[in-house]
């Protein structure tokens, strides 16, 4: 087990920090698999902190945890805003308890709300195969091949000219008219 030191107290009441408690931005981005560019988007949105050393921005462990967290929440898909109000929560002073009960209440939310979603998605993709189902059907009763017609289309008809997607991508359901 080692000895973990506290960090040292200056008379300012500035902490002082062992080297092995600083990162860079190049340092934290490799540790976490993100683009330098992310780390300073996370501290431009006031989820971490940094000091300047010339112009080299420095991060504490501290810092480290948040964007830990921060990363957690971001590939659970809550909102940075939801994130902030944690992370704010957390370094507010008040008990783990508060923290911890703030948190599941947020992840039950969230996870009913993917429920919700993914019933969405599911009475969608349903109606997509139905409709395909019927198109099949169609180029059957033609006594047509339905692949070899998909084939065909393709080949003939330009990209340009080729039926949209019935939702586009970055489209709502239900948005087209």
């Amino acid at each position: 087990m080692t000895n973990k030191k506290r960090p040292e107290q200056t008379k300012a009441g500035q902490v002082r920090h062992n080297m092995e408690d600083l990162f860079t931005v190049t340092d934290l981005a490799t540790e976490f698999g993100i683009t330098p560019r992310a780390v300073r988007f996370y501290e431009s949105k006031g989820l971490i902190e940094s000091r300047r050393v010339g112009r080299t921005r420095i991060y504490t462990k501290r810092e480290k945890a948040r964007l830990k967290i921060i990363l957690r929440g971001k590939a659970c898909g809550f909102k940075l805003a939801d994130t902030k109000r944690y992370l704010d929560l957390y370094y507010s002073g008040r008990e783990n308890v508060t923290q911890s009960a703030h948190l599941l209440h947020g992840c039950r939310r969230h996870a009913k709300a993917i429920e919700d979603r993914m019933t969405e998605l599911q009475l969608m993709l349903d109606a997509t195969t139905d409709l395909a189902d019927a198109a099949i059907g169609e180029l059957k009763d033609a006594g047509v091949d339905p692949e070899s017609a998909v084939e065909d289309y393709l080949a003939k008809t330009p990209e340009n000219k080729r039926a949209p997607a019935l939702f586009d991508e970055g489209e709502e359901a239900g948005a087209r008219t």
